[in-house]
This record gives C-alpha cells, structure tokens and sequence, in this order.
C-alpha cells in the first residue's frame, strides 16, 4: 500500500466516513423492507405500503439507541477496559513524547488513560477534541524504548488524525444494534417456539424469517466494519512513521507487541480498537474465513510494509 500524503489520507477517510454512515441505515432499511417483501409475498405495492407505516418507528428506536450509545461511549469503553487516567506527574515520559507529536502537526493533545496489564497493546478513542483518548497498558509503556513507545502513540495519533476512531465507534454502535436485534429474535424464537408451534397464525414461521434477514443484515455489516477496520490500521502506520521519520522504530515495536498484546477486555468491540487484535502468527497464513473475519492485517505483514518504505 503506498502512502500518498497526509491530507489525502484525512479526505479518502472522510468519504469513506460518509459512505458508513449511509450504508449502515441502508442495511437496517433494506432488511426491514426485505421482510415485508417476504411477507407479502412479493407484492411490491403491500410491502411498500407496510413499510412506510412501520419506517418511522424503526428509525426512531435506531436514533434513540445510537444518541444513548454515542454519548456514553467514553464511559462504556473506559469500563470495559478498566482504564485509569495517567498521572502526568509520574508518567512525564509518555506526556511529553504525547505533547512533542501532537505539536509537530498542529493538532490538540488528546485525553492519555493507563490499563494496569503487563500485556503489551494501545488504542485511540473518542468522538471529538473534548473525547480523544490515546490509552496504552503499563507494560507497552514499561517495555519500549523512546522511539518504539514513540512510533505506537504516532500510530494512534493518526487514528484520531484520520477520523478513525470516530467512524470505528458509529460502525460499532450499528452492528451493536444489528446484534441486539438478532439476540432478541434467537431468543424469542428459543423459548416462545413451543406456543408458536401451536398458534395457527404463522407467527413461527414470521419470527424464523425476520431472524434470518437479520443474520443477513448483521453478517454483510460486520464484514463491511472489518474491511474497513484491517485498511485502517495499514494507513495509521504509513502516517505515523510519516510523523516521526522513522518506520523502523514502530516496526521494532510491533514486533514486541506481536504475541504479548492479549489484554483482558470485557468487550469483543472494544478490542477492535487496539493496535493489535490481528490473527495470532499460527493464524497468520490461514486464508478465507480467518482472514475475513479479522479486524487487522498479521502484524508481520505490517511490519514488512513498515520496512519497505
């Protein structure tokens, strides 16, 4: 992947921001339609109908949901991963090479947060200046040297930079409301299937067919997230070894993440947001479903691209 610049960068990412933003409601509408459509079978003009009468509420629950979450995304990450925030006056080494980058591009310092683990991983958070969190773990803190721990807050500066972090949260908020959804629809399914058995209304047979288009419509977001997530993660490293002129210091620090990074997390979304939740290196040559599924490229794949600049 070539690095084609900085400001470029910024302006592909905010396309593709746009492009989320309206895929993921698209998603919810086609699947809803897909079920009237399923249910009306085939009449276009019924479906049509029933689905302008139901749109309203459908869209109303969503923007409720995503307010709520949206909001209160800071707290629920901080939560899940039982961050702190760091101490300035014990930590002036991660202050400073913080404050030293963030000068050097002219961007505002964000918010830096601690996670107690002798695990070696790091993320970028938040939705606005006021939001932005670079948090890293003690040991990725206690294990590298200047340039390497240097090159990793680079790495999730250009998270931020690039609008990242913002379009990572929206695409979790979605596929969230997507999982719920199928959960609830499972569960209904599981334990009301003995009276719906027995109901001459079909109700069964409609709960079967909106569980299916629901998995449907979860399936093809997560793949839609996960491409997005492994393209990411290639552009953050381009722009951090751009910002601190050397690659060879965040390849260096890749390597000592690579098979030490596993950080207890309560939330499978939230370790998406790491510099490392790639597969593991037995993995890494697996080809169809594990590399479909993961959310960043092997990190030896990284490092190699890191090198070849």
């Amino acid at each position: 992947m070539k690095y084609v610049g900085l400001d470029t960068q910024i302006r592909r990412n905010n396309s593709r921001s746009i492009v989320l933003l309206m895929m993921f409601p698209l998603l919810i509408l086609a699947g809803v339609f897909g079920f009237f459509l399923w249910v009306e079978q085939g009449d276009l003009d019924a479906a049509a109908y029933e689905f302008i009468v139901t749109i309203p509420f459908v869209l109303g629950g969503v923007a409720i949901w995503f307010l709520i979450a949206f909001s209160g995304h800071s707290a629920m990450i901080n939560l899940s991963t039982g961050s702190e925030t760091l101490d300035r006056k014990e930590n002036m080494r991660v202050y400073n090479l913080t404050e030293n980058l963030c000068i050097s591009v002219g961007m505002t310092m964000p918010k830096l947060r601690i996670i107690e683990s002798d695990q070696l991983n790091a993320f970028a958070s938040g939705i606005n200046e006021k939001t932005y969190t670079v948090t890293l773990t003690r040991g990725i803190i206690e294990k590298l040297d200047d340039r390497e721990l240097e090159g990793v807050i680079a790495h999730e500066l250009m998270h931020i930079r690039n609008r990242d972090v913002r379009l990572l949260i929206v695409s979790i908020i979605f596929v969230g409301i997507f999982s719920f959804v199928v959960s609830v629809l499972f569960r209904s399914l599981l334990y009301g299937g003995a009276r719906r058995r027995n109901n001459k209304d079909g109700g069964g047979q409609l709960l079967i067919i909106a569980l299916v288009i629901a998995l449907v419509v979860y399936f093809l977001s997560i793949l839609f997230r996960f491409a997005l997530s492994r393209k990411r993660e290639y552009m953050a490293d381009a722009g951090a070894a751009d910002m601190t002129r050397n690659p060879m210091a965040l390849a260096s620090a890749l390597r000592k993440i690579s098979g030490n990074s596993d950080v207890d997390v309560r939330s499978d979304d939230v370790k998406q947001m790491f510099i490392d939740n790639g597969p593991k290196e037995g993995e890494a040559g697996l080809s169809g479903l594990t590399g479909l599924f993961a959310t960043h490229p092997p990190i030896m794949k990284r490092v190699q691209f890191l090198e070849n600049m």
